[in-house]
């Protein structure tokens, strides 16, 4: 099944839809004015049921198809809605009319490519079953994907598979990409507080210098990668910000540096939150001071099922062929708050090209809406697959 024509019919509506979400994007759990126009395009659509108010600000649609089938499954299709704090750089038409937020990372494209393949499966109905068409808040580090599980909407939809896709610059117009097992990073993070004895700079000999220990400190995190984690299992340990001093010639009481950790396992999660402990707190005694540290496990691995990442790549293929899916793409140590939908139900998160755009997060980002037939054409694919056509 190549792009349906339904989809390419949609695709300006849909851009229209986009491009009004892009101009108005607002922030983690804030997405008030974008929840509400996606309740009511919905609505609109005549789903059976629209429920807002999940996981603080997210919406859930439930389609009900009009075959019979042999059992009346639910599966899950996400979108994320929630912007970036960065100031919009990319000189289009519809341009960011909030100072300081823009959709740098193409949530709006998300969401407007499943609001189109909602309208389609709406009007058709061609499954047996129901499609739960979800629209997520706080992906951008407030995890609005956990607080949507947390809620109950697996159970209170009965929701058996779930799946995800995003947006991928460098990636071509048309082409998708995934993997079975690990394909985003756990992006956990800290904090490390060192205290010393502050004093002269002239006499260091009576001071506890906290800048050389947080030097030291630095430095061997990095051993952590190189030294203790297997070669061929990803770990990276970055510092990211440092901050100590406050005068020429004082040595300070205190030095601070945060950074984040990314793994590919829960083995290489406690690897790296153990060495940074014991790293650090070796290197402040040896030299008489304390250390304090905060470690956050923010969101898990994102780890595709095997099964529903075949049924993910199927769909994929039958809307652009299988020499424009690749089924092996490598992971990526970005994180993604669809993990906790995956570790809550079986599913898989995959890639749809965005062509030659600048990169996510970038001020100069834009969501290509040539995209926007293909993206919805999968959903579409997937949905009528797994439920029976």
């Amino acid at each position: 099944m190549p792009i349906l024509n339904r989809a390419a019919e949609l695709q300006d509506e849909v851009a229209e839809w986009r491009r009004n979400l892009h101009a108005k994007p607002e922030l983690l759990f804030d997405v008030h004015e974008t929840a509400d126009f996606v309740a009511k395009k919905l609505e609109a659509f005549g789903c059976d049921e629209v429920v807002r108010g999940l996981g603080r600000t997210g919406v859930v649609g439930i389609i009900r198809g009009d075959r019979q089938g042999a059992g009346e499954r639910t599966i899950g299709l996400r979108a994320d809605m929630d912007a970036l704090p960065i100031k919009e750089e990319s000189g289009v038409a519809w341009t960011s009319t909030v100072s300081g937020k823009m959709h740098a990372c193409g949530h709006d494209g998300h969401t407007a490519m499943l609001l189109g393949a909602a309208k389609y499966l709406a009007e058709t109905r061609n499954f047996s079953g129901s499609v739960a068409v979800i629209f997520q808040p706080a992906e951008e580090g407030g995890g609005g994907g956990n607080e949507m599980v947390r809620d109950g909407m697996m159970e209170r939809f009965g929701i058996a598979e779930v799946y995800g896709m995003h947006n991928l610059p460098g990636l071509p117009v048309g082409q998708f990409a995934g993997r079975k097992g690990p394909i985003m990073g756990a992006t956990d993070e800290f904090r490390v507080t060192v205290k010393g004895r502050g004093g002269h700079a002239a006499m260091p000999h009576e001071t506890i210098d906290p800048i050389v220990m947080a030097a030291q400190m630095v430095q061997a995190l990095q051993t952590i990668s190189s030294r203790n984690a297997n070669p061929v299992d990803a770990i990276v340990v970055s510092v990211t910000k440092i901050n100590a001093g406050f005068a020429h010639n004082v040595i300070p009481e205190e030095a601070v540096f945060a950074g984040t950790v990314r793994s590919l396992s829960e083995a290489n999660r406690d690897l790296g939150e153990n060495r940074i402990r014991q790293i650090c707190e070796g290197i402040a005694s040896s030299h008489g001071a304390t250390v304090s540290i905060w470690y956050d496990r923010n969101y898990p691995v994102t780890v595709n099922h095997d099964g529903e990442t075949d049924n993910a790549l199927s769909a994929a293929t039958d809307v652009a062929g299988a020499d424009k899916v690749d089924r092996a793409i490598n992971p990526m140590l970005g994180g993604e708050d669809f993990s906790y939908m995956l570790n809550s139900r079986p599913g898989s998160f995959i890639f749809i090209g965005n062509g030659d755009s600048a990169g996510l997060h970038h001020p100069r980002y834009d969501f290509n809406d040539d995209v926007i037939p293909h993206g919805i054409s999968y959903w579409v694919r997937l949905a009528e697959q797994r439920l029976g056509q």
